[in-house]
């Protein structure tokens, strides 16, 4: 059959999951139409017109092999990902993270898919799921109200949390006297992160603002379940007075050059764009109220002065009961013609999207060709991940991260700090093998 013979997939969701389940597909032979809001329609949290927009932060988080999301990130550049592709082209120094300039990432993967002979992009918000044909919803963590109802209608059952962002500041109102350029432990160029540092009176007075600040009150019948991965800091702040010490705030690492000490307690600052604009507040997800983020904020040492070009706020994030709904290809287990990507399917995560959306994509395609979707290896970061989202116990499932708590333990004896790297070795020489016969 040729590509116009094909039976066309429906992908709904210009988001991650959706770019790259729409590129994977149309680039094995099919057409697709990707069904986009923006710009008719924005979501509570998203400000950009274009497609792949990333909302709480421009971090995809490790590069290094010894995280697992670093491990992710490259098999997918070994599968071909746009997404991957799109961040290589657009990175910024992040020590050893990879980061983008958030607007030019956005802008890549809008040219390279609206470009694509294969793609319809159609830009109005789908408030149901077609009746027929080959479907994705990649809908995404902040589903509309309508479109999140036939879903709910199609699972029997969906769920949702709280999702929170982080403020930016601008570059040219932070106070460079009381800051130092550090990455943590020296990885990176080293001038990657700005640390504004703490001392212990500093430290305690800032914990004690965050516990008696004004939060944005939930609605009586919103039931506010936190993701552990994006906790508000002034969640985190009312755990114990040092719990933020140990976490976003910890100063491990990192040695202010003017005492030649480590500091009581850091807040860290990403370069949030390639201009150097900008700056993200690392960690400091948010469901302050505006005036109190600006007052509180305000207290740590160089931001005095600070000049907020987005504060934190806190949004819906939408995903169904995958262990109960989808097989390990991502398709419905009761109407296979229905693939799920992205968040909306549980995975958490940048990186974690844009690999389900290649799953997606990739088995979209071979059903619409008649071939039998595919599952990844077990042993590889995408199979594992999958394997939790569609194969865990789903009366208490939440979201999940890669990490390698998931995958199958390694035959024999293996000392515990190799263990990380051999797991990354396997895995990307059966990821290779498995692309071989794709």
């Amino acid at each position: 059959m040729t590509h116009m013979q094909l039976p066309e997939i429906t992908v709904i969701g210009g988001g991650l999951a959706g770019c790259e389940a729409a590129w994977q597909a149309a680039e094995r032979g099919v057409p697709v139409t990707l069904y986009e809001m923006k710009p008719c329609r924005f979501s509570p949290a998203h400000t950009l017109p274009g497609l792949a927009e990333l909302v709480c932060s421009n971090s995809l988080r490790g590069a290094s092999l010894e995280n697992a999301v670093g491990l992710l990130k490259e098999e997918l550049r070994r599968l071909g990902s746009l997404f991957i592709e799109a961040a290589d082209a657009t990175r910024v120094p992040a020590g050893g993270a990879l980061a983008v300039d958030r607007e030019h990432f956005s802008n890549y993967i809008s040219q390279k898919i609206e470009s694509h002979p294969l793609i319809s992009v159609v830009r109005r918000e789908c408030t149901h799921i077609p009746g027929k044909g080959i479907v994705i919803l990649a809908s995404g963590p902040l589903t509309s109200d309508l479109l999140a109802s036939a879903i709910g209608g199609l699972t029997g059952d969906y769920l949702y949390f709280y999702d929170a962002i982080a403020p930016i500041v601008a570059t040219a109102s932070i106070d460079f006297t009381k800051v130092f350029r550090a990455s943590r432990y020296g990885k990176g160029e080293g001038e990657d992160y700005l640390n504004c540092p703490l001392d212990a009176g500093q430290y305690e007075a800032f914990v004690e603002a965050l516990l008696q600040a004004e939060k944005v009150p939930a609605r009586d019948f919103e039931k506010i379940i936190h993701f552990e991965g994006c906790m508000p800091v002034e969640e985190l702040a009312g755990r114990g007075r040092d719990t933020l010490r140990f976490g976003p705030m910890k100063p491990v690492g990192l040695c202010d050059p003017r005492t030649g000490s480590e500091p009581h307690a850091v807040v860290q600052l990403r370069l949030e764009n390639r201009e150097g604009s900008m700056y993200n507040l690392v960690g400091f997800q948010t469901k302050l109220t505006y005036p109190e983020q600006k007052r509180i904020f305000r207290m740590i040492p160089g931001l005095e002065q600070a000049e907020f070009v987005r504060l934190g706020s806190m949004h819906r994030n939408t995903f169904i009961n995958s262990p109960q709904l989808l097989s390990g290809t991502l398709q419905m287990r009761n109407e296979p013609r229905i693939f799920f990507a992205g968040q909306i399917t549980g995975v958490e995560g940048y990186v974690e999207s844009a690999s389900s959306g290649f799953l997606a994509g990739l088995n979209a395609a071979l059903l619409s060709r008649g071939c039998t979707p595919v599952l990844p290896p077990a042993t590889t970061a995408m199979g594992a991940l999958v394997h939790h989202v569609t194969d865990t116990d789903c009366r208490h499932f939440q979201p999940m991260n890669v990490n390698y708590g998931l995958f199958p333990e390694l035959p024999g004896k293996v000392r515990k700090k190799e263990r990380r790297m051999k797991l990354a070795e396997r895995a990307l020489e059966d990821i290779a093998s498995w692309h071989e016969v794709l």
